[in-house]
């Protein structure tokens, strides 16, 4: 496969991306009918949480195309392969998002989408066992990111600019294909994600961006040169998704939280605690993401030492460490103590009924007959009855009155 036609695929999976996106978001913003409780309406709700399906028919449709047309060569197994089980993987993220189901059944799906991909590779049975399991965790650690506007296809579109150098840089222009038209479609997808976002990519779109990701940078270290140190350098790419899953573990492990449960503990949630705006995070992460991803482009064209790879990682664990220092759950609301209530009731005992003014045609006394100026007074005008005298409390005048 040449340059042109790797270009020639990436223009067609963004004007096709746009293209979807634009009319999903027409359909959403559309007047509908509103549901029974008088909330948004439900079909606008779902074309909003299913915009992740525009990116997956925008680069499936250019990658596809370009299969078609023999523009892949001798790896072409490889690449359909691939492009199935992103393809399964977004089909079942797409089934979540239109009726929510357990995360624990993504599993199995994610696991044999894994394994049809090192299959078709031709990977051998210690490497495809490692892959399988790369490839479902980074899946995972990717859709994790999908929590903030703009986060995961920012994140996503950089990280497949450095798959799409790393497998340029390796030799097999076959393999550029899908990190090339994943970054075009995602860049396409960002005019519609970007704060405030209008289209989400739900769990169709992040799974398959994950997936697409994952096992890219799989097949790509299976194929890079032998001179090349690429089991260090492709796995660096994916830092700033597994520090948010690492960060996201140790918070509700700490916390006794159910680790399936979704809550407000991620990156983004916490930059936002300490008032970083929603699009400041994104930029934030993307920048955070081109460290690591600049840093393995440049080992895997052997232009610094492979030690430092280790700077990356040592620095988003820094981080990590500094991100469990902001609070992400709301603490427990107690009921106050005695000695407060106490303190915050007001007195009783001895106290005045404060004055209020005569019922509407009931006159007051006049000035200088009745009870005293300063005695207070009953609704109905009446003095009230005075507290007990000084040094006699209140039980004893009772006694002395029986």
């Amino acid at each position: 496969m040449n340059v042109l036609g790797i270009i020639a695929s990436g223009v067609a999976a963004l004007f096709i991306t746009v293209a979807l996106a634009k009319g999903a978001r027409r359909a959403a913003l559309r007047p509908h009918a509103p549901d029974g409780s008088g909330g948004r309406a439900p079909r606008a709700a779902a074309l909003r949480r299913t915009g992740g399906a525009t990116v997956v028919l925008g680069v499936g449709t250019a990658v596809g195309g370009a299969l078609w047309l023999g523009a892949a060569d001798g790896t072409a197994g490889s690449v359909a392969g691939l492009l199935a089980g992103a393809g399964i993987v977004a089909a079942l993220g797409l089934v979540h998002d239109l009726k929510p189901f357990r995360a624990a059944l993504r599993l199995p799906v994610q696991t044999a989408a894994a394994v049809l991909v090192v299959c078709l590779a031709g990977l051998s049975p210690a490497a495809g066992v490692l892959a399988v399991l790369w490839i479902v965790l980074v899946t995972n650690a990717f859709a994790l990111l999908d929590h903030a506007d703009g986060l995961l296809t920012t994140v996503g579109l950089v990280t497949a600019a450095g798959l799409l150098a790393c497998a340029a840089l390796g030799g097999d222009l076959a393999l550029t294909l899908l990190p090339a038209t994943l970054a075009a479609g995602l860049a396409g997808f960002l005019l519609h994600n970007w704060h405030p976002a209008r289209l989400r990519l739900g769990a169709s779109g992040a799974q398959f961006t994950g997936f697409a990701l994952a096992a890219s940078g799989a097949l790509i270290q299976e194929a890079a040169p032998s001179g090349r140190a690429a089991w260090a350098a492709l796995p660096v790419l994916a830092t700033v998704a597994l520090a948010d899953t690492a960060l996201v573990l140790i918070s509700r492990r700490r916390a006794a939280r159910s680790l399936l449960c979704d809550t407000d503990d991620h990156i983004a949630h916490r930059l936002r605690r300490v008032r970083v705006t929603v699009p400041g995070t994104a930029v934030l992460l993307a920048l955070w993401a081109a460290v690591p991803v600049t840093t393995a482009t440049l080992v895997y064209a052997e232009l610094l030492h492979p030690a430092f790879l280790l700077l990356p990682p040592a620095g988003s664990v820094a981080a990590v460490f500094v991100l469990l220092r902001i609070p992400a759950y709301t603490p427990p609301r107690t009921a106050p103590s005695r000695t407060a209530a106490r303190r915050t009731a007001a007195p009783t005992t001895g106290a005045a009924v404060p004055s209020a003014a005569p019922a509407p045609g009931v006159a007051g006394p006049a000035p200088g007959k009745g009870a005293p100026s300063g005695t207070a007074r009953t609704a109905a005008g009446h003095p009230t009855v005075p507290p007990p005298p000084t040094g006699r409390s209140a039980a004893g005048v009772a006694a002395e009155r029986n």
